[in-house]
């Protein structure tokens, strides 16, 4: 069982080490290509504008249930005028982050290592190379960036909507003073924490983009299927190890910023 444990440790670690100098190779490439801008918007649009209403729509009912978790809580205390606070922290400091990493893997990050997948059986990838074009950077690199870039903002949105998600239900549905519930949002919020659910945006980001364009992108080493079952493989492998992935290293930054 020991021997079990330590070989698949062992594995994880290979492989994560993989993965970063994959995500590496993939920027370092990208700032060789031409093109880089058009590259680079369309990159963007995939991430930013297909997964806005999503994470718009997550943001509003996670703002709500927030909202009414934390009051009948506070309740109980007579502390129901923190009901500002309590929501504006959760989210930004946590709920924004890590469930906006998860919204994007959930589509954009699958339908990334599907179509490197696709393209690696049709052997588009292989006739990259053979063009002398570098698959790395042509292909991944643009989406790493584009990662990088929409990540915090899809988290500003998620942050924003969520803490109005939380004013409609605390003052709207269950008769909170709006004035208390803003004064508490602005007057606990401090710049740290703002920064803080950036720098969880951008590892995250980084984090998940790569693990999923490396699962597609290498389909015929890591799929244990050939074809169109490999493809599906990579993308359910994607997705999966994304979201443990936002999940400990949540904890790891938590842990420094604290």
């Amino acid at each position: 069982m020991i021997r079990t444990f330590g070989r698949s440790a062992l594995t994880v670690v290979h492989e994560l080490g993989e993965i970063s100098l994959f995500g590496a190779g993939a920027l370092r490439g990208f700032l060789g290509q031409r093109h880089r801008l058009a590259k680079l918007i369309q990159a963007t649009h995939e991430i930013g504008v297909r997964c806005f209403p999503i994470v718009a729509i997550v943001g509003l009912f996670t703002g709500l249930v927030m909202g009414l978790q934390l009051y009948y809580t506070l309740v109980k205390f007579g502390g129901e005028s923190a009901l500002g606070t309590a929501v504006a922290l959760s989210i930004i400091r946590e709920l924004g982050p890590v469930l906006t990493a998860l919204m994007v893997v959930g589509q954009a990050g699958s339908a990334m290592s599907s179509e490197l997948g696709i393209q690696r059986n049709d052997e588009q990838i292989d006739a990259l190379q053979t063009m002398s074009i570098d698959p790395l950077g042509y292909l991944v690199g643009p989406r790493l960036l584009a990662a990088l870039i929409c990540f915090p903002m899809l988290t500003a949105v998620f942050d924003l909507i969520g803490i109005f998600g939380g004013y409609i239900t605390g003052s709207v549905l269950l008769h909170v003073d709006s004035g208390v519930y803003w004064n508490r949002v602005f007057e606990s919020v401090t710049w740290s924490d703002v920064q803080g659910g950036f720098i969880k945006a951008v590892v995250f980001g980084l984090v998940t983009m790569a693990i999923c364009t490396y699962r597609g992108f290498n389909t015929h080493r890591k799929a244990s299927f050939p074809g169109v079952r490999g493809v599906s493989e990579s993308a359910t492998r994607a997705v999966v190890w994304s979201s443990v992935m936002v999940l400990a290293t949540d904890y790891l930054i938590t842990s420094f910023l604290l």
